[in-house]
C-alpha cells in the first residue's frame, strides 16, 4: 500500500497532464458511441471555450501547488490533524481522507456555492453552459476554482493527511469531474451505480436550468452526502434543460460575457 501511494506522491508533472488529457478523451470518444442526448453543436468550438477556462485554472493551479507544499510541510513538522492524532492502519486512513476531502472540498463547498450569493455568481458560469458535456468539467470561474481550493486545503489541515492522500484524490476526482459530465448514457447501470457514487445522469439533473433540479445532487464522488442530506433526486432525463433561466442562453459561449456575470447588475440572483 505504501509503493502505491508513493506513485502518487512521485508522480511527474507530465503524468499528471496525461491523465487529465487522458480521461478527456476517452469520455470524448465515449460521447460519439453511448450518447445521452442529443444535441446539435459545434462541438470543437464548445470544447474550445471550456478549455480556455481550464487554462485559468491551470494557471491558478500553479500558485496553488506552492501554497499547498507549504501546508503539508506545516502539517508533518507539528503533527497537526486528526490522522496524527489517531494509528489506523494505511487504507483506513487514505478511505477517511478521501471521504472528507470529497465532503468538505467537493459535496460543502459546492452546496455553499448555491446557497452563498456571491458565491452563487460566480458558480452560474459553469451552469451556463447549454450543451453540457465532458469539456464542461473544466468550466470554472477563476475565483469559483481558487474557493474550491481553499476548501481543499481546509480538509487537508483538519485530517492532517499526508500529500500522497490528498494526490490520490485529485487524482481520482478528475476521474469523476469528467465521467459526472460527459454525455454519456450508462443504461440501467446508472441507477444502480448512483447508490454509492455520482454519475453522469445523476449530475445532469444538477445542470437543469430550472429550480429545484439545479439545488441537487451536489456530490463529486460519492451521492451518499445528497442522500444523507436530502438534495439527492434521480427522475427522468429526458426532462433536463440545460443552462441557467437567468442568463442569456445565446452567449454560453461568449468568454467575456462569462467572466463578466459575477458582475453583471442585470443578472438578478436568488
Amino acid at each position: 500500500m505504501t509503493e502505491f501511494l508513493t506513485f502518487f506522491e512521485e508522480m511527474p508533472i507530465w503524468m499528471k497532464l496525461g491523465w487529465v488529457v487522458g480521461v478527456l478523451g476517452v469520455f470524448w470518444i465515449l460521447e460519439g458511441y453511448y450518447t445521452l442526448s442529443i444535441v446539435k453543436y459545434k462541438k470543437i468550438k464548445h470544447a474550445g471555450v471550456n478549455f480556455i477556462f481550464l487554462l485559468f485554472t491551470m494557471i491558478i493551479n500553479v500558485g496553488f501547488g506552492a501554497l499547498t507544499l507549504g501546508v503539508f510541510y506545516w502539517i508533518e513538522v507539528n503533527q497537526f490533524g486528526l490522522l496524527n492524532s489517531i494509528d489506523l492502519p494505511i487504507i483506513v486512513e487514505l478511505l477517511l481522507a478521501l471521504i472528507a476531502l470529497d465532503f468538505i472540498a467537493q459535496y460543502g463547498v459546492h452546496y455553499l456555492l448555491h446557497k452563498v450569493k456571491w458565491m452563487w455568481r460566480l458558480h452560474i458560469i459553469h451552469h451556463s453552459d447549454t450543451k453540457v458535456d465532458v469539456t464542461t468539467g473544466t468550466r470554472h470561474h477563476p475565483l469559483d476554482f481558487t474557493i474550491r481550493e481553499t476548501f481543499a486545503l481546509i480538509a487537508v489541515l483538519i485530517m492532517g493527511m499526508p500529500i500522497a492522500y490528498y494526490l490520490f484524490y485529485r487524482v481520482l476526482s478528475v476521474f469523476f469531474t469528467y465521467f459526472t459530465h460527459a454525455n454519456i448514457n450508462l443504461g440501467k447501470t446508472d441507477k444502480i451505480l448512483s447508490y454509492l457514487f455520482v454519475t453522469p445522469n445523476l449530475h445532469k439533473f444538477h445542470h437543469h436550468k430550472e429550480m429545484p433540479w439545479t439545488d441537487t445532487n451536489f456530490g463529486n464522488m460519492f451521492s451518499i452526502w445528497d442522500r444523507i442530506f436530502g438534495t439527492y433526486i434521480y427522475d427522468d432525463p429526458n426532462k433536463i434543460e440545460y443552462g441557467l433561466d437567468i442568463v442569456d442562453d445565446i452567449k454560453d459561449e461568449d468568454i467575456l460575457y462569462q467572466l463578466k456575470i459575477p458582475f453583471n447588475k442585470s443578472i438578478k440572483t436568488k
